[in-house]
This record gives structure tokens, C-alpha cells and sequence, in this order.
């Protein structure tokens, strides 16, 4: 299949989402970016927008096994990845993989579970793999964990590792619909809808196609030397961003705003990545890897401001 069908897939998977979630444009082109290269999205806002919905959605019209868990405050690693269970006719161990192993993963509420839970959890981000007992299983690719949480709330959450959040390619802000996607969701009832009408799009094989293609996507050197000059100058001592950061972007953002852009120029039907592709995604790459300190947080200063004035004062040469 050639690029232009791809495309064309692409699009028709855009309009069977488009039967049950209204809007969520941006949500929907990330989680696809995140898939296809290869990476994990933390999805944040308020109850209520549709977050799940579309995750679900999205699931439906990919010929990938998909699997839920929600996350609680007394969800154990077994849950999650499994355990080696004992059989007394048979009088031996064997092991029952748990909802990880699957490709496509959506860990609802995800600050919600302990710091054991996270470790077996980040194991599989960064290594596509679990270890039950003494046995270790590689995970199927594609594989992509697809985490919600709601910032709101307090009571039985869990702030997330530094180690962990950086291992998520994407962190998107969902936004709240406008006037008339307002109106539209209540004519819709989008928030109860039946999934049952979406149809299968995207197949594994062409998945694995579509991330080949943008790996190929051509790169110019002068933007390695823009994402580059993005990514240090928040480690730079001598500018207004560094004072605000208790860290600052690691190697992982580099690769993170390079393998997105490539995917937002492929999205674009380009075979090359332009300034513009690495500016439209900095922030859902950045806002999850620079941590505010104290004085940002005094002074109001949210992380999405100064990632603006990064870009602001950050050119390509």
C-alpha cells in the first residue's frame, strides 16, 4: 500500500471516531502520533470530556488487542502484569498473563496506583517487557500505553515518578469543547455512546507499514541543530527558563521531538520535517519533562508559558 493510502486509511479512521466523540481533533491526532512512534501518551484534564471515550474509540477501529485497567489505590503488580498461578490436578505453576499483555492499553487513572504497581508498569514502558517469577515475556508490537488522570483530585492519588513521566512521548492537555460541540454532544449524547457501529480500519500490518515510513522521513541537519538548541537551552544557567526548573529536558525529549515530528510531517503528507512540525508538538513533549520548582509555582508561572518563551527565543538556523 503507498503512502497516499495510508493517508487515506488514516482519515477514514478519523471519520469512524467521529460517529461517537465529538471534536477532540488534537487528542485524536496525538494518541496517532504516539502510535506510530512507537511511544506512550499521558492524557490529562477534568472528568468528563471524553478521554476514555476516545481512547476507546480509537480501539475499536484498529485490529489490535486492547485491554482496561483501572487504576486504584489497592491494585497490586499482579493485576497488572500477571502471576504464576498453581493448579492442584495437575499439581504445577504456570503463568497467566494480566491485562498488560496486549498492544493497544488504557490504564485509566493512573495516579491512582502505588509505587509498585508504577514499577511494573514503567518495566513494560521502557522495555516492552514483564518478568513474572523468573520468566520473562516480551510484549507484542505494537504496544502503547494510553494513560488517563485527572489533576483535581487529591485524596488516594499518587504523583507520578520523574523516571516514569519521561517515558511517555506525548503528554496531552484535553480541552474543554466549544459553543457548538456543546450543543452537538448533548443532541449526540456522546459520553454514553455505543461503540458497536466503528469499524476495524487500521490492521496491524499497516501499522507496523505506517511507523516504517516515518522512520524514513527526511531530516534536515539544521533541524537537529533546532531540536537541539530547544532542548539545551533549558539547561542553560544564563537564561530566564532555567531558574524556574528542579529539571530540565533530558536526551529522551530530543528523540521524542524528532521521532513526532517526522510523524506530524507523514500526518502532513511530507516526506520532511519542517520548524514548524517541532514547534506545533514541543509542548506535548515538554510539558511532562521540565519540573517546575518552588519559584514558578509562587510566581503562577505554569510549564506550557515556558515552553513558549523557549520557542520564543530558541531559531532555526
Amino acid at each position: 500500500m503507498k503512502q497516499n493510502e495510508y493517508l487515506n486509511k488514516i482519515e477514514e479512521l478519523k471519520q469512524e471516531i467521529k460517529k461517537v466523540v465529538v471534536g477532540q481533533d488534537l487528542l485524536v491526532r496525538d494518541l496517532l502520533i504516539t502510535l506510530f512512534c512507537k511511544g506512550h501518551i499521558l492524557i490529562e484534564w477534568v472528568p468528563g470530556l471524553a478521554k476514555t471515550l476516545t481512547v476507546s474509540s480509537l480501539s475499536r477501529a484498529l485490529d489490535l488487542d486492547f485491554s482496561r485497567v483501572q487504576f486504584t489505590p489497592d491494585l497490586l503488580p499482579s493485576d497488572l502484569i500477571g502471576a504464576r498461578v498453581y493448579t492442584p490436578e495437575t499439581k504445577e505453576f504456570y503463568i497467566k498473563t494480566g491485562p498488560i499483555v496486549s498492544n493497544f492499553v488504557l490504564a485509566d487513572e493512573i495516579n491512582r496506583a502505588p509505587s509498585k504497581v508504577q514499577s511494573a508498569l514503567l518495566e513494560a514502558m521502557a522495555e516492552r517487557q514483564v518478568t513474572i517469577a523468573d520468566k520473562t515475556i516480551k510484549l507484542d508490537e505494537p504496544f502503547i500505553v494510553l494513560a488517563t488522570q485527572n489533576p483535581i483530585e487529591q485524596d488516594g492519588t499518587y504523583t507520578l515518578p520523574e523516571a516514569q513521566l519521561d517515558r511517555f512521548l506525548f503528554k496531552t492537555i484535553v480541552s474543554y469543547p466549544s459553543e457548538q460541540e456543546e450543543i452537538e454532544i448533548m443532541k449526540n449524547n456522546s459520553l454514553n455512546s455505543d461503540l458497536s457501529g466503528i469499524k476495524k480500519v487500521l490492521w496491524k500490518k499497516d501499522i507496523l507499514a505506517i511507523q516504517k515510513l516515518i522512520e524514513d522521513i527526511f531530516v534536515d541537519q539544521n533541524i537537529y541543530e533546532y531540536i537541539k538548541d530547544i532542548v539545551t537551552y533549558t539547561r542553560d544557567l544564563n537564561n530566564e527558563v532555567w531558574k524556574y526548573l528542579f529539571y530540565w529536558a533530558s536526551p529522551r525529549a530530543s528523540i521524542a521531538l524528532l521521532s513526532a515530528g517526522k510523524a506530524l510531517a507523514y500526518l502532513s503528507n511530507r516526506d520532511f520535517v519542517i520548524p514548524e512540525d517541532i514547534k506545533e508538538i514541543a509542548k506535548q513533549v515538554l510539558r511532562h519533562r521540565l519540573i517546575l520548582n518552588y519559584e514558578a509555582i509562587a510566581e503562577n508561572i505554569t510549564v506550557d508559558e515556558l515552553i513558549e518563551k523557549v520557542l520564543n527565543n530558541v531559531k532555526v538556523k
